[in-house]
């Protein structure tokens, strides 16, 4: 086409010369489909032959003038050759399928003002149990402390594979403990896989309601209540219509109390070990609306002991620990309520904070004229309570508000010095200027009682300063 059309043109800019040629020259003639190539060849004959009755200068300027078009033809011809590409628009972000991948977590700082003093080992959290009961034990009252521990990063990726839902999940805190305690370091909280009803790995215990769990900005929280992260094998057999059902096996971590044994033998104290021989079996039912949820759950355990460095590793063996824990959340207009109540022997290791789950006791035997103290393991009982108020007073504005406790009680074989009871409470006030900011101030009080009503306190400030961040910020 756009042949035809400079051709034309050509044509239109010579016809001055062909009106001033020979009238008497006969016209050309043409046939359907030939008049492009006589058109085409009378271009070739202007450009290639003097038109008559043009002056020289005319003549050479015709000759440029039908040159220039042949040049816009030929270079129109080879630019309809090419092929025409235009490239996607980039994207910040696109799913595959229905799989998707986010990067979360958040920056913290935690300002601390500790007006009495804690193990400094779990200074930048309210735990009871590390309270002192002896006053300087760890030094003088009136700590100043900053952390970033509570950080958070995380990388989960979710989605659909052969018709069924999918998650995948690996996070971690910067909150020692263990042989890290006392340390900002990278310590995992989840690390998990399900798909459907199965999941496998390291996540919250089925024993364990986390929404008992209040809106406070200390790491640790409500001393009362199961709170336990745990490797694991769930399985989900009922998923619908509000209601939940799941049971699990669990790794098995027993707290041994040797108690007074060291009074009968130093040796055998010391070398006292825990034996977990089989994986906790733990399962919940729960049911949630708009209105709050309810939940119980139990768990049954066997919490062994054994001796190192023994014929046979005696004295040994084994008793039976179980437990039960309901709880619920109630929404009541700019309130939420969180209570929550666990009871058992041998469940300690399941708390949040304090217990042991296996301690000595002694019967005594009397005999002629001889008395015999006879020492046996005991699951040691355990109460743990929660009650706490969110408060919703605005948008940015909101309120925790509450009081936990866990006692245990001591066999008659235990050290004086033995926890008894870890009382936990809170109350702070919390400023949200933007949906990814967080900043406010708490107050913390905790009280640590032993086996010998021995008590020790500490009252605490803490202001905090949060920001998230996610990776759909950036591909959403």
């Amino acid at each position: 086409m756009y042949k035809r059309l400079l051709v034309t043109s050509a044509l239109l800019i010579a016809s001055p010369a062909w009106a001033a040629s020979d009238d008497s020259s006969p016209p050309s003639t043409t046939t359907p489909g030939s008049a492009t190539t006589t058109s085409a060849a009378a271009a070739s004959s202007a450009a290639q032959a003097p038109a008559a009755g043009l002056t020289p200068e005319q003549q050479v300027q015709l000759l440029q003038e039908v040159q220039a078009l042949r040049e816009r033809v030929q270079a129109l011809e080879a630019r309809s050759t090419q092929v025409q590409y235009t490239p996607e628009a980039p994207e910040h972000h696109k799913l595959l399928g229905d799989n998707n991948l986010e990067l979360y977590g958040f920056v913290q700082l935690d300002a601390i003002q500790d007006f009495d003093r804690v193990n400094p080992d779990w200074a930048a959290t309210l735990r009871p149990s590390r309270v002192p009961t002896t006053s300087g034990e760890f030094g003088s009252n009136g700590q100043t402390i900053f952390s970033v521990r509570q950080s958070r990063l995380g990388a989960k990726s979710s989605g659909m594979i052969s018709g069924k839902p999918y998650e995948a999940k690996i996070e971690f805190d910067l909150y020692g403990t263990g042989d890290d305690a006392g340390q900002t370091t990278i310590r995992f909280r989840h690390v998990y896989a399900s798909w459907g009803p199965i999941l496998v790995g390291q996540t919250n215990s089925v024993f364990m309601d986390g929404d008992l769990f209040p809106n406070v900005i200390d790491y640790w929280g409500p001393t009362g209540m199961v709170f336990l992260r745990t490797p694991q094998i769930r399985f989900t057999f009922l998923d619908r219509n509000g209601w939940k059902a799941a049971v699990a096996l669990e790794h098995a971590t027993h707290d041994i109390d040797s108690g007074n044994l060291r009074l009968i033998d130093e040796e055998l104290a010391s070398n006292i070990r825990s034996n977990e021989e089989l994986p906790d079996l733990t399962a919940q039912v729960r049911y949630a609306g708009k209105w709050g949820h309810v939940q119980l759950s139990g768990i049954l355990r066997k919490v062994g002991y054994d001796t190192v460095d023994t014929p046979d590793n005696d004295p040994k063996g084994s008793q039976t620990g179980w437990g039960v824990n309901l709880g619920t959340s109630l929404n009541a207009s700019l309130a939420t309520f969180r209570l929550g109540a666990v009871y058992g022997r041998g469940i300690a290791t399941y708390m949040n904070d304090g217990g042991m789950d296996l301690a000595p006791s002694i019967s005594v035997v009397p005999g002629p004229g001889t008395i015999t103290l006879v020492p046996k393991a005991e699951a040691v009982k355990l109460l743990g309570i929660t009650a706490y108020v969110d408060l919703q007073w605005s948008k940015q504005l909101s309120s925790a508000l509450g009081y936990s406790f866990t006692k245990v009680d001591n066999t008659n074989f235990q050290d004086p010095s033995a926890f008894h009871k870890g009382e936990y409470a809170s109350g702070n006030l919390l400023w949200t200027p933007a949906d990814r900011i967080m900043t406010g101030i708490e107050l913390l009080w905790g009280r640590r009682t032993d086996n010998d009503g021995d008590k020790g306190t500490d009252l605490r400030l803490q202001t905090s300063f949060k920001f998230n961040f996610s990776s759909k910020d950036i591909w959403d």
